[in-house]
């Protein structure tokens, strides 16, 4: 259902930390300008952990709101309890969200029936599209293949986001579930091979600095264009790299504002890029060819 470039959008703050709508309304018309495909509101990148519930909402409607339907708009709404992530999902649809995106359970360590069940009521309860997110670097949680082809099995959960850079895990999971469910990369260094192979999109960090690049690329590479897709993923390799050296999505957030894209704050506990930092990120985004 959604394929192509899709940006974990950031969510620019002022420096006390106050939600900065106007500047997210320009983000988003930048990003259509600039060819990305999907737009990805309140993920892992636009600092949902440290957003309370009013305002995860208020961020995906003003997201929705600018889109105004020229963009598909998906919607983070996971959770560690089945019941926040319900209701953030329902929020999600309400103010027209065209699917949610989430997470599995962080912290408390769910079985992987516990994790079937968790995304089966979910999906249950709310009948938007849906699409599962396997991070276990950030969530201590690793949803298995056989989890994944179960849940596939329900009509409205669509698509996974696959983090754990493993291709031979997203090769598995395409073998094994077929077109019941789509595969999208969730790591920026391995989705142009992930597409290669069968992979619908690239929910990725590095478009938030080069939309334009990166929508070039996953369409070279989910139309089988090897040698394109490698030429354009090339230029962007120091970007997927350097927007890691810390936590996501700390470099981002500086890359952005370094641009002029957006105010610098940030919430705690994540804290402003170190300095040491600075070159390396500046030299990626020169060898991006970005102005």
């Amino acid at each position: 259902m959604f394929h192509g470039s899709m940006v974990a959008l950031v969510t620019p703050m002022q420096k006390d930390g106050a939600l900065d709508y106007e500047t997210l309304a320009k983000l988003v018309v930048y990003h259509i300008e600039n060819g990305t495909d999907a737009i990805i509101a309140v993920g892992t990148t636009g600092e949902s952990p440290t957003l309370d519930s009013t305002e995860h909402c208020d961020v995906i409607r003003h997201v929705v709101d600018t889109a105004a339907g020229r963009i598909p708009v998906i919607a983070g709404t996971g959770s560690n309890s089945t019941k926040e992530a319900i209701e953030l999902t329902q929020c999600a649809m309400k103010v027209g969200a065209d699917a949610c995106l989430l997470v599995t359970p962080y912290y408390n360590k769910p079985t992987q029936e516990g994790l079937y069940l968790h995304y089966k009521t979910i999906a249950e309860a709310v009948p938007i599209p849906q699409i599962l997110y396997n991070v276990p670097g950030r969530t201590v949680c690793d949803m298995s293949v056989e989890t994944i082809c179960r849940l596939s099995q329900i009509s409205n959960i669509v698509g996974i986001k696959e983090a754990t850079g493993d291709l031979n895990k997203a090769k598995e999971i395409m073998d094994r579930c077929g077109d019941r469910i789509e595969v999208y990369s969730g790591d920026d260094a391995t989705a142009m091979e992930l597409m290669l192979m069968g992979g619908k999109g690239d929910i990725s960090v590095t478009a938030n600095v080069a939309p334009g690049a990166m929508h070039k690329m996953c369409a070279a590479a989910i139309s089988g264009n090897r040698t394109e897709a490698e030429r354009l993923n090339q230029s962007l390799m120091g970007l997927h790299s350097s927007l890691f050296v810390e936590a996501n999505p700390i470099p981002v957030k500086w890359a952005l504002h370094d641009m002029g894209l957006i105010t610098e704050g940030i919430r705690l506990p994540l804290t402003p890029l170190s300095e040491a930092y600075y070159g390396q990120i500046r030299q990626a985004i020169k060898n991006a060819n970005i102005t």
